[in-house]
């Protein structure tokens, strides 16, 4: 699997667990086979565009990230990533040149591999034969049959061949992306807020990580999201129009149990000001629209 295959597996999977759907349900109400997701989930195979849509429509998530790892993934998986690139043409005024044809050495009767093509054949034999005790040992790997969806579901980390466990914790995370450190999966929402230019934003919160992170939506390019739990401050900035269609996130800073989380957002616009809110770490989750102007001097900057 593909480090872009993994990043894609992970968001699906934190997508799910958010939105507490079975693979029961996920083949109920797609027309995708609950077989079908569990190979999704489990990382053994792509899933398809729309399987990646339909989760998304479930979830009542905006699919425009998604979408976007699904076309990352999708170009790692079939090869198209890594085309060579085509040869150069050579000038309409100047026909290609003949190459010069090399004699085979003398006293030999008999065609030798080159040093690249020997090195070709030699990887092939060897990723057959790993692959092929893979297979075996997958085979052999308790649970790896049918079973009641209680037993897909646990399985789900254990038939991927790479840990889906978070990769880092505390201040190990400071600094770090979310995602890639598989930080992401069923994350808390610390708190929710809308700006006045309509751009959503939230606070999320990793208790194996032991960090936050914020994530923002909705948004134009040259907006920037700020997080900072007393520590560094993160900052994401939209570039471009890819950008503003996805959920674009900070990276982690370091939290503990009371931690209080702070976000920032500046929208692009010259005359916008600095909207900014709290969160704490154990505290209930919050939802806050702009507020009016007669109290806005209180959070804007």
């Amino acid at each position: 699997m593909t480090t872009e295959h993994a990043r894609l597996v992970a968001a699906l999977r934190e997508l799910r667990a958010g939105a507490g759907l079975s693979l029961a349900a996920l083949s109920e109400r797609t027309a995708y086979s609950k077989s079908s997701w569990e190979r999704y989930l489990n990382g053994k195979s792509l899933p398809p565009r729309q399987a990646v849509r339909e989760l998304c429509r479930l979830a009542n998530e905006p699919d425009g990230r998604l979408l976007a790892l699904w076309e990352i993934a999708e170009s790692h998986w079939s090869g198209r990533a890594v085309a060579p690139a085509p040869a150069p043409t050579p000038p309409a005024d100047e026909s290609p040149r003949p190459q010069p044809q090399e004699s085979p050495p003398a006293g030999t009767g008999r065609r030798r591999l080159s040093r690249g093509r020997l090195l070709v054949v030699l990887a092939s034999a060897y990723t057959v034969i790993v692959g092929g005790a893979a297979a075996l040992l997958f085979l052999l790997l308790p649970g790896s049959g049918s079973g009641s969806e209680a037993q897909e579901d646990e399985s789900l980390p254990a038939s991927i061949p790479f840990s889906l466990a978070p990769q880092c914790h505390g201040a190990a995370c400071e600094g770090r992306d979310p995602m890639r450190l598989i930080c992401g999966i069923g994350p808390d929402t610390l708190a929710s807020y809308r700006t006045a230019t309509g751009a959503h934003v939230e606070l999320r919160h990793s208790k194996k990580c032991g960090a936050s992170w914020a994530r923002i939506w909705w948004t134009e390019i040259g907006d920037r999201l700020d997080v900072t739990a007393g520590g560094p401050t993160h900052t994401v900035r939209i570039k471009n129009k890819d950008d503003a269609a996805t959920f674009i996130y900070t990276e982690m800073t370091e939290v503990r149990p009371g931690s209080t989380v702070r976000a920032c957002f500046r929208p692009a616009s010259a005359d916008g000001e600095r909207e900014c809110f709290e969160a704490r770490v154990g505290g209930a989750a919050t939802t806050t629209r702009p507020p009016s102007p007669a109290v806005a001097s209180g959070l804007r900057e």
